[in-house]
Parts: C-alpha cells; structure tokens; sequence
C-alpha cells in the first residue's frame, strides 16, 4: 500500500469512530486542541521562520509572504477560532421533520459527516487549525496537503492538535498531514475516490484549475475573489469612503478584499475626488475607466474588456456607470461570485441589489473584509465556495455536512 493510500484509508477508518462520539467529547477535544497551539507558539513560529526564509529565498510575493506569516497574534486567533467552534451548535444528528405519508410511514431528514474532507492548499499554515477543527466538530476525518511554502507550520501545528487527539484516545488519522509537497503524490491522493469524499482547494486560480481538472473526487470550487463596491447615487458618502478603504487598504493579499470600485455617474464628481486623495495617501494604484482617469493622478487607462482582475495588492479598478442597472451588469460580467457590497440610503436599491447579484455573500453597508467565516458567526472556515455544489459563501460547520432520509414505519410494504 502506498503512502497516500494508507493515509487515505487510516482517515476514513478513524472517521467512522469519530462520527460515534457526543458533542461533549468533541468539544473537549477541541479544547485541548486550542490549549496545545498556544502552549506550542513557540515551536510553531520558529518552524514557520524558516518557511518564511525559504519563501523569501523562492521570491514568493508579498501576499503570498502576507498569508503564510505566523506570529503571537495569528497563532491566538488560531486557538481563538478553535474556541469559538467549541461554542457552535453541533450540525450531527440535527434532525427535521418531512412529515406522514397517507401510508402512515414518518419521513424526516437527519445531518452527518460527509466523512473524509481533503484540504489542498498553498502558503496558508492556518488552515491547518481551521480545517482540523472544523472537520472534527462536524464529526469528519480531514488530510491536509499543504504546499511546500507552508509545510515546517503546518507539520508543527498538526503536532499539537494530535497530541489532544491522543490524549483522548483517538487516532491521529483524523487530522493527517501529508508530510511531501511532492506533485505526483498530489496526483495520487486526488484519485482516492474510495476513501476521500470531498476535496476543497484553498489557494490561487491555477492550484484551483488544477485540481479541479484532475480530481476523480468532487471539488468545492474558489477560484478568486474579485470583490466589488457600488457606490449608489443615494449612498452616504462618508460611509462609502470608509468602506471604500477598509476593503481595500486594511489587508490586501486576501480573497475579500475590494479589487473593483463601481461609481454612479451622478454623484461620481462628488466622491471620486474624495477617494482619490484617499487612495493616494494609502498608496493605491488605479486603474480607471476613461471618465474615471480624470480625477486621479497617473490612473491606468483601462479597456472595456480589462477589468475583473485579482490584484491583491495596492491597487483597485475604477468604473463609473451610468445607472443601477450598468453597475449589475459590470458586477456580473467581471465578478466572480465571492462577495459583492453596495452602499446606499434607498432601501428598495438595496434589496434589489442583494436579490439580483449572483454572489455567495451580498452586502449593503458594510465592509466586504467581513465576508469570511469567523466574522459571520461561523467560527473558522473551511473555505469560500463560489460554485453551489453543494455550498455557497463561507464554509462552516453545516456545510461539512449532509442529510439522510430516516423512513420510520410499522409493517408497511408498497403494493
């Protein structure tokens, strides 16, 4: 049996004694996880120092550097994350009512694991902790398979969540680092259809494309997040200068971050010039539609075809449109189904807007950085899905889980 296939079954082997145990148990475990990574900070710095070396080394960029880093408070909002997952409601075993048939059989629907979650991801060491916490809550096994860039951390944070694990008498299994970023054996863990239900990439479009194309085992799909702001002709400008910079400026290597502005043409020539100075003092670099490129200096002139681009640094794509109905049509052509944000004062504008964009998660007044799962009340995330098999938006808990049909009768056969 081969590395990857002997993980593959050891998971799916210990997910079977996990799904049997009580909420209680697993939020024991959960808090002894969150105890091991912070009395384990230390050695989980010191390993990802030397992932960060070899990333300046490689030359990696400045967001990739930005989503591997790992300090005192990173590794507190790992354990953080993990606490706040204690306090959820446990999604297993939830059951909801379909009612009596004429036949008198009783239908209803009970939630459980899918079984066997596979992270794929690049320089993301905290996805370790998010991922081997929400698994386990949600009563699945998950392997991890991290890039090289991440590898020392990730190997070092999984320490401390099997040492809970053991201290329960569970398998290590059930949160299984794959221990070589190796690219064949990549390919081999992507076919382990027999032993893996679901895989979620975590990372850039090309990872995403890859796996997505040669997986034999179903896929959650992220492939960016190209976010936009419409600032509405009823909009508080104010607010919309604070969104504006907050989406755009308070972290730029992430995936809900702002990377279009979309301007009503009527109130454009009061606020571009607010945002330009805005922008300029954080540095922004602009890209600018031609009525736009006026109230910025040395603004990018872009063509119809050239927005939509994941920037994930200092820079942002400017479009005035318009009416309401140009900006939905500019948001449905270059988003990509992550999160989308309007600021304005007319409600009905708003719940149009949060009816009519085809986005995992609509906004009205208020920051597209909340787009994520700590910060919707879903404890650490797993992931953002933007296709609608079988989630949408921010993963938690629920959506690591499916439902059964319990059919409850008293002799009945069918004729």
């Amino acid at each position: 049996m081969s590395l990857i296939t002997d993980i593959s079954s050891q998971a799916a082997k210990a997910a079977k004694k996990l799904a049997l145990l009580s909420t209680e148990q697993k939020n024991a475990v959960l808090a002894d996880m969150a105890k091991g990574i912070r009395e384990n900070s230390d050695a989980i710095i010191k390993a990802n120092e030397a992932d960060l070396a070899a990333a300046r080394d490689n030359q990696l960029s400045d967001a990739m550097i930005d989503r591997l880093t790992l300090n005192q408070a990173r590794i507190e909002s790992m354990a953080e994350g993990i606490e706040t997952i204690i306090q959820l409601d446990d999604p297993v075993g939830a059951r909801r009512d379909m009612g009596v048939r004429p036949n008198g059989i009783k239908i209803s629907k009970m939630r459980v694991p899918l079984g066997v979650v596979c992270m794929i991801y690049e320089a993301r060491p905290n996805v370790t902790a998010d991922a081997g916490a929400l698994c386990f809550k949600s009563g699945n096994g998950v392997i991890l398979r991290g890039g090289k860039e991440a590898l020392a951390s990730s190997l070092e944070i999984a320490k401390a969540m099997h040492k809970a694990l053991e201290k329960h008498d569970l398998p290590a299994a059930l949160v299984s680092v794959i221990p070589d970023p190796d690219r064949g054996l990549l390919m081999e863990l992507m076919q382990q259809k027999d032993y893996i239900d679901l895989i979620i990439p975590r990372g850039g479009e090309g990872l995403i494309n890859f796996v997505t194309e040669n997986s034999t085992v179903p896929v959650i799909q992220h492939f960016k997040g190209v976010c936009h702001l419409y600032i509405d002709k009823d909009a508080d400008l104010d607010k919309a200068l604070a969104l504006l910079l907050n989406g755009k400026t308070q972290r730029t290597g992430v995936c809900n971050a702002l990377e279009g502005l979309v301007v009503h043409q009527d109130i454009a020539a009061t606020f571009l010039p607010k945002a330009a100075a805005a922008l300029a003092e954080k540095g922004v670099k602009i890209n600018a539609c031609k009525q736009s490129a006026e109230y910025f200096e040395n603004a990018v002139m872009l063509n119809e075809d050239e927005f939509g681009e994941e920037y994930l640094s200092l820079e942002i794509a400017i479009r005035q449109v318009a009416d309401f109905d140009a900006a939905l049509a500019h948001i449905d052509r270059f988003g990509s189904h992550h999160t989308e944000v309007i600021c304005t004062e007319n409600q009905a504008a708003a719940e149009l807007f949060q009816r009519g964009v085809d986005a995992s998660v609509v906004m009205v007044n208020a920051s597209s950085r909340f787009s994520d799962g700590s910060a919707l009340g879903l404890g650490a995330e797993i992931g953002i899905a933007t296709t609608k098999l079988h989630a949408y938006g921010p993963m938690g808990l629920e959506s690591l889980t499916t439902e059964k049909f319990l059919v409850n009768g008293e002799g009945q056969v069918r004729e």
